[in-house]
């Protein structure tokens, strides 16, 4: 898609001009490419917008990793006795089911086999089964044909592939086991291969398999609270529920295994059920940080919520097996960090130490890319042997490789075509009005108490936030003629940026005095939007006995990091989202950390004697703007421009584009926009324009 040309500016200063940049945001997910804001060509010598502090936001949150990370190792160092393990494997086990929550009931499997197809030493049964009701699951089942029954069994979990089940690697290792005298189920993971969630009417794919699915239905869940994590697991528990019906089965052996995404699976599965008897992750294990250091973005399911600040990381998540056999699959070439591989594989070999059974884990690095390739299925086929007594198998060898359609369950290729099948989404949108139901009216301190807790804010501080006075802006075409920048620490490693603009130029602390304040939290860019958004203007005009403040809370304007390659911050799987994901994970929601800027920056101003506060908020920065305009005393009146409508809107309506960065887990449960907005009535709020589900873009 490309930028739409900016109209050229009639005057110097004048905001009667506009400033288009154009970006897909979200939007993103519905058409492919990636936007950026990117003046057009038209406008080479126009300033660019404002980014000093590129690299803020990443090393903030390494900071908290490494803070976590050092906290869990002192943990294992106490462990020194087979009672202190049991107590930290029990630990461990609650911390991990507090991230991935409830789980849903068993309900009837319902299954059935579709058809049969025979080959040489297996054969294979296409299969659907309900993981929850009206929820199908395809699958194919590999038996051997060679071996006497009954079969050690082995439940197979799909990586990142558009055709699930059927990708050649993961046939080739349900193939491969079948051949060794293993019972292998294999099933798709939502979003690929036969379960796509996002068709046209014509049963096309609207999305991008896999990744784009994932986050598109598993970030709306978050606002019912719902896990998609627990989701995508329970397509696998369910799996091996319907595994242990088959008398083919020897229920003694019972392994699990796959790469990348299904590496994830394999090891989320390890401690969310206990009978699995053996496990092989294949291009998984590192460890958060080392994902995090390297910027490396994962789908929302590879990211449990509140997993960092519960002290867990990847290992913990194979300890729980201990000492059952183990062996962690990696490549050298991998983007998976091979160093956190070693580590984690350290850290569980000193644990099955104290169980007497190091031997029991090991650790293969395969010399060549990310991937189930050959040498890391042998390894894994070794493994199992070894595990259920058989002996050492040959090498691999004579794969027959189906066509994608050989291996369908559904007439067409798609359960989507089935009758009485329901989406995530149809699950998050029924959860949602069931919610809204008995979800009380909340207002005034009970709203706040809320609002606080939901957003994980810290305890209200009225220390006065220190702040650097940066060197002066040259012109850059804002409303008023000089622009002084601060950069005010509201927490260690995060400046928020401040400009105050005068038609004084100013090299100091803001005056001090009792003149009331404007201040506008931005959208993406102060600095961009000062050349670009009337309200400021208007604004100024009508209060011109106002001081005025702008603010880029962290993350945007000059703070946007460059991370997560270039120009993707807008990208479903960019920095943006790479940050609200991370947040998630330490258990403090990304627009609550924004509103805490706006908070600090209120009590700042505070400081220097501004007691009354107009508080405008646009677009994205509306959200913060309204939490911390709820919070704090000092703000008497309230804008909102583009200001989302509803959280309620987003979780019901099945296309939307306002990212991850925006979103409360469990929102829904509590409270809503609408009770904001009402409770803000008494400070004079102003409503221009709302936005609904997908009025979201990056375009200031």
């Amino acid at each position: 898609m490309k930028p739409i040309s900016f109209q050229k500016p009639k005057a110097p200063r004048s905001l009667t001009r506009r400033i288009w940049l154009q970006s897909t945001a979200m939007s993103s997910f519905l058409s492919p490419g990636i936007g950026s804001v990117v003046p057009s060509s038209d406008y080479q010598d126009f300033p660019k917008p404002l980014n000093r502090f590129p690299r803020m936001v990443q090393e903030f949150f390494v900071q908290q990793l490494e803070q976590l990370e050092i906290a869990q190792m002192e943990r294992r160092r106490k462990l020194q006795t087979m009672s202190d393990v049991t107590d930290y494997l029990n630990d461990t086990k609650n911390r991990i089911h507090q991230c991935f929550g409830t789980e849903p009931k068993r309900t009837k499997l319902d299954p059935r086999i579709i058809g049969t197809i025979e080959r040489e030493r297996y054969r294979i049964e296409k299969i659907i089964f309900f993981s929850r009701p009206g929820f199908p699951v395809t699958a194919n089942l590999y038996i051997p044909t060679g071996h006497s029954a009954p079969f050690p069994g082995v439940i197979g979990t799909c990586g990142h592939s558009a055709s699930g089940k059927a990708e050649p690697a993961y046939q080739a290792f349900a193939q491969g086991l079948a051949k060794r005298g293993f019972l292998c189920l294999i099933y798709d993971p939502i979003g690929q291969g036969e379960r796509l969630q996002y068709l046209t009417a014509n049963h096309k794919p609207r999305l991008r398999s896999a990744v784009a699915e994932h986050l598109y239905a598993g970030n709306q869940q978050l606002l019912v609270g719902e896990v998609f994590a627990m989701w995508r697991a329970w397509d696998g528990i369910r799996a091996l529920d319907y595994l242990l019906t088959r008398n083919e089965l020897d229920p003694k052996h019972l392994g699990v295994t796959g790469n990348s995404g299904g590496g994830t699976m394999t090891t989320w599965l390890c401690a969310l059920d206990p009978r699995w008897t053996m496990a092989a992750p294949s291009c998984f294990i590192t460890s958060f940080r080392n994902n995090l250091e390297n910027e490396l973005p994962a789908d929302i399911e590879q990211c449990p919520p509140q997993a960092i600040s519960q002290g867990l990381d990847h290992d913990d998540f194979l300890a729980v097996m201990a000492p059952k056999p183990v062996i962690i699959l990696a490549k050298e070439r991998d983007f998976f960090d091979v160093r956190g591989t070693i580590q984690s594989y350290n850290k569980l070999k000193s644990l099955y130490k104290l169980h007497h059974k190091q031997d029991a884990i090991d650790l293969f690095i395969g010399p060549s890319y990310h991937g189930f390739t050959q040498e890391n299925r042998e390894a894994m086929y070794n493994w199992f042997s070894q595990a259920v007594g058989k002996s050492l198998p040959e090498s691999e060898s004579d794969l027959s490789i189906e066509k994608e359609e050989t291996l369908w369950c559904c007439p067409s290729g798609q359960i989507a075509q089935l009758e009485n099948t329901q989406t995530v989404f149809h699950f998050t949108s029924k959860k949602a009005q069931s919610l809204k139901k008995n979800r009380p009216a909340l207002k005034g301190i009970a709203l706040r108490e809320k609002i606080s807790h939901l957003l994980k804010l810290p305890e209200t501080s009225s220390d006065i936030p220190s702040y650097r006075i940066l060197r002066n802006l040259s012109s850059r075409q804002y409303p008023l003629e000089h622009a002084t920048t601060y950069a005010v620490e509201t927490e260690p490693g995060i400046h928020a940026i401040v400009y105050r603009l005068s038609n004084q130029r100013l090299y100091s602390r803001p005056p001090l005095g009792k003149q009331p304040a404007i201040l506008y939290v931005a959208h993406l860019s102060s600095d961009a939007e000062l050349r670009a958004e009337p309200l400021v203007q208007e604004t100024i005009d009508s209060q011109p006995d106002y001081s005025v403040y702008t603010c880029d809370v962290r993350g945007i304007g000059e703070s946007q990091p460059d991370t997560c390659g270039e120009h993707s911050f807008h990208h479903p799987y960019g920095s943006d989202y790479f940050y609200a994901v991370h947040s998630l994970m330490i258990d403090r929601p990304y627009v609550g950390q924004k509103t805490w800027d706006v908070l600090r920056i209120l009590t700042w101003l505070k400081s220097a004697g501004h007691t009354q506060i107009h508080l405008i908020g646009r677009g994205w920065g509306a959200l913060p703007a309204t939490f911390a305009a709820l919070l704090h005393e000092n703000v008497q009146q309230v804008t909102l421009k583009h200001a989302l409508t509803s959280y309620q809107s987003l979780a019901e309506t099945e296309d939307y584009n306002w990212p991850l960065s925006t979103f409360i887990p469990n929102v829904l449960a509590h409270f809503d926009l609408p009770d904001c907005y009402r409770d803000l009535g008494r400070k004079n709020l102003r409503q221009i324009s709302p936005r609904g589900p997908l009025s979201s873009t990056g375009t200031p």
